[in-house]
């Protein structure tokens, strides 16, 4: 085998199909489009989830809640998690940009610290909000609390 006798595998490719370009072609006339209707004009699109006139699923479908576009999305982590992070990496203070070094947080999040666990360590602490019992163990176990 070389490359001048290289070839696709047999049925792989496939001539385009030239519509319009006369009778004598066998797809001249209505260029495979059927006869009449909208669908044979050019131009025609249909709307995203027509379904034929029938009621479309969305319309079908109850609305159900609200989205509050007040709420502020915090990224939620546990005190218990805050212990394993000083364990694991050896830390004394943790802020932002330690969390997005981890990966624990991206760019644009806000952190909230949780006061579920135990934390022995004296760590200095800095985030967007904090529970009262996260306060309170930081402070008990000898931190400081930074809100930002």
């Amino acid at each position: 085998m070389e490359l001048h006798n290289l070839k696709p595998a047999a049925g792989s490719v496939r001539n385009n199909k030239r519509v319009g370009r006369g009778q004598g072609s066998g797809r001249g006339g209505t260029s495979t489009r059927g006869h009449k209707g909208a669908k044979s004009r050019s131009g025609y699109s249909k709307k995203r989830g027509f379904e034929g006139g029938q009621m479309p699923l969305q319309r079908r479908l109850p609305k159900r809640g609200f989205k509050n576009f007040n709420r502020i999305a915090y990224v939620a982590i546990n005190v218990d998690r805050i212990q394993a992070m000083i364990e694991k990496f050896n830390l004394s203070k943790i802020d932002f940009e330690v969390l997005r070094e981890l990966g624990i947080a991206q760019k644009n999040d806000k952190i909230k610290i949780l006061g579920s666990g135990e934390l022995t360590a004296k760590v200095d602490i800095s985030a967007h909000a904090f529970s009262e019992s996260a306060k309170k163990a930081i402070e008990t176990a000898g931190g400081t609390v930074t809100t930002l």
